[in-house]
């Protein structure tokens, strides 16, 4: 049965890093990095067959990327349908490297585009997430009864989303031509800080 497919895998940047990246591209913020991972189980159990990876990938470069609206939202949405009002992102360029689906983002000047700009400058550590519509089958299961699955034929792309909780191992995002620094929060982590910082903005 199809369903709502979501995946994440981890992103984070450094203060000087976005500097330098909004320095080179006329003030926009544009990172790139892994935006998903083929043949590779991750952290919820789930493997994505090349093929099928590399079918969407196409397809949503051709449909989307090429005319400039493939755009992502801040936070998991619970919808197949991208809400404009939650856009904070677009995708400009995917390639791959290996089995390793690489993309080039633009952070835009929307509301939500400009918390996920903030978050970012204050160290916050996030994640970037596939979102599609699609089927699994258990392909195994370990002795704990945790399973793993394999994203069947019928997968459909709809976006990459900006997330709190990644949970895929290995792959970060960075400015264009940048990297990484994890940031101190407070007792009760980066969730606070981010919190904090949606309320500075929301409040004008």
């Amino acid at each position: 049965m199809r369903q709502l497919i979501v995946d994440y895998l981890p992103f984070e940047v450094r203060q000087e890093q976005i500097t330098e990246s909004m320095k080179k591209n006329d003030g926009k913020l544009i990172v790139r990095g892994v935006l998903q991972r083929a043949e590779a189980e991750n952290q919820n159990g789930r493997i994505y067959p090349k093929e099928i990876l590399e079918r969407e990938a196409t397809k949503y470069a051709k449909e989307f990327i090429a005319e400039s609206r493939a755009m992502g939202e801040l936070d998991h949405p619970e919808s197949s349908v991208v809400n404009l009002q939650n856009v904070s992102h677009n995708i400009k360029d995917m390639h791959w490297e290996g089995d390793n689906l690489l993309g080039k983002v633009e952070v835009l000047g929307t509301p939500a585009g400009n918390i996920l700009k903030e978050l970012f400058k204050s160290g916050i550590k996030l994640g970037i997430s596939s979102r599609g519509m699609g089927s699994v089958e258990t392909i195994g299961e370990a002795e704990d009864g945790a399973q793993t699955t394999q994203v069947q034929p019928d997968f459909e792309l709809i976006a990459f989303d900006f997330v709190s909780n990644p949970s895929t191992h290995g792959a970060f995002m960075h400015p264009m031509n940048e990297g990484i620094e994890p940031v101190s929060g407070r007792t009760c982590g980066v969730y606070c800080k981010a919190e904090s910082i949606i309320n500075d903005i929301m409040r004008g």
